[in-house]
């Protein structure tokens, strides 16, 4: 055999680095979480899959041409694919016991103070501004909220960001335990909530969607494309007239797209940009939004409580 056979053969052997094999490991970690612990499988074994195809040797699935970088560019780059999964969850969502009681919009903006005391934390750390508002949203605990917001501001850190959300969302019967049991007494977790349920009408349920989508649209327009999906598939729903559209976003749309999103999140997990010690503070910061998240929803729920237990013994 000439040379040039040699070199064909050899190729991927000789033009392979440490960084690639150190991710080769990575991807097949998140393979082994996907089917052995059953850890966000949906998304975690296209990435995964999508780690080990973009790290191979002078892989093919980059560039230009490269399937990956093709779904990257129509899907990622351009918000197009957390846009479509969000009108998938509108259309399985039930926003019924939110119009029963409006109230829980407090605790549940409660909960996102984590956020905030993580952005400055990153910034602080040295990160820019887009940087921090990407890192801070992991604590917001939505893997699409998270691809869409770090896509737009900082796709520099796409990956460790998507790894980390989807990586704490499965994680949360083992991290939030802990905090909640910090913070509360064991009488406070014996407590049974009262329940008493509501029948929301059809016309309700329908206005909605369409309130929320203007009030949204002139008030923070930002974030109109994530809310306006959001409301798009759960009008669909709730209208009952366009159940084929609706079992479609509910199926075979929000799945592809799942698996394109997957297999695109995994493609900028190459080993030279993703190795850094960005990416660990990326990490850890990611679980400190989390861990914060929990314990400020924890603790204006033990607010709410005590309030309410001494307007009733008054």
């Amino acid at each position: 055999m000439g040379p040039e056979v040699w070199d064909n053969l050899l190729r991927g052997v000789l033009n392979l680095q440490w960084q690639s094999l150190v991710m080769l490991l990575a991807g097949l970690l998140l393979i082994w979480l996907a089917i052995v612990k059953e850890y966000e499988p949906l998304l975690l074994l296209p990435i995964g899959a999508g780690c080990i195809l973009a790290n191979m040797p002078v892989s093919a699935m980059l560039g230009d041409h490269g399937m990956l970088t093709t779904f990257y560019n129509i899907g990622v780059a351009n918000e197009l694919f957390p846009l479509l999964i969000f009108i998938g969850i509108g259309a399985m969502t039930d926003f019924g016991p939110l119009l029963e009681n409006p109230k829980m919009v407090l605790l549940g903006a409660a909960g996102q103070f984590g956020i905030f005391l993580t952005l400055i934390l990153a910034i602080v750390l040295g990160f820019t501004r887009p940087e921090a508002a990407s890192i801070g949203i992991i604590g917001a605990i939505d893997g699409p909220t998270s691809i869409y917001v770090s896509a737009k501001l900082a796709p520099n850190l796409l990956g460790p960001i998507t790894v980390a959300a989807y990586s704490y969302m499965s994680l949360v019967p083992i991290i939030m335990p802990p905090v909640m049991k910090l913070l509360t007494t064991k009488g406070e977790r014996t407590i049974r909530m009262p329940y008493s349920q509501r029948e929301i009408s059809k016309r309700t349920r329908i206005i909605f969607p369409i309130v929320t989508t203007i009030v949204v649209g002139i008030l923070v327009p930002f974030a109109l494309p994530l809310i306006g999906s959001l409301m798009l598939g759960n009008l669909m729903r709730e209208s009952t007239v366009v159940e084929r559209l609706t079992g479609a976003s509910q199926n075979e749309l929000n799945n592809v797209v799942t698996l394109f999103l997957g297999l695109a999140i995994g493609s900028t997990m190459v080993g030279e940009q993703f190795l850094k010690v960005q990416t660990l503070m990326v990490l850890v910061l990611g679980l400190v939004a989390f861990v914060l998240d929990t314990a400020a929803g924890v603790c204006s729920g033990n607010c709410s409580t005590s309030s309410r237990a001494e307007n009733s013994t008054r």
